[in-house]
């Protein structure tokens, strides 16, 4: 299809999957997604054979249900997980901040010129508040090797910002 057929297509059909994907959804953002996918489906379609007015009107309704529907089970995964996993703020254990008093800017200049195993370690647990059982999971390193690695580049930055 050219940019105009394209273009046509959509102009022709766009309210209709919207409004179908809104229907579903009840969320503005949502829908829109879905319409478009739904249009990239079409466009990409394998097999080229040309379908009818009333069977394209049928192939994008369908995929724009289905689509709508994987929207609404995603949602609910979503949720689900976020409510099992909930953890409330004051059970978080927060990281200790050896670093008090320092600016931000001395801090971060003095951490990128740590080697690269302490300048990872640091930044995970003190930047983005990560714990070191997440940190062995992205890392593939025990634990204690990472309390380790910490410490010993928690002391590097130390003795860097003392000079």
């Amino acid at each position: 299809m050219t940019r105009q057929e394209i273009t046509a297509f959509y102009q022709q059909h766009h309210r209709r999957v919207y409004n179908t994907a809104w229907r579903i959804l009840r969320n503005s953002d949502d829908a829109e997604e879905v319409m478009q996918d739904t249009f990239i489906k079409y466009i990409g379609r394998k097999d080229g054979t040309p379908l009818t007015e009333e069977q394209t009107a049928a192939w994008l309704s369908r995929t724009c249900i289905r689509a709508s529907i994987d929207r609404l089970r995603e949602r609910k995964r979503r949720a689900d997980f976020l409510e099992l996993y909930a953890v409330d703020e004051s059970e978080v254990e927060q990281p200790e901040v050896p670093l008090e008093g320092w600016e931000v800017s001395t801090v971060l200049k003095a951490l990128e010129q740590l080697e690269e195993p302490y300048r990872l370690v640091l930044n995970l647990v003190l930047l983005e508040g990560l714990d070191y059982e997440e940190i062995s999971a992205f890392t593939g390193k025990k634990e204690t090797t990472l309390r380790s690695i910490y410490s010993r580049g928690r002391a590097q930055l130390i003795k860097r910002l003392g000079k």
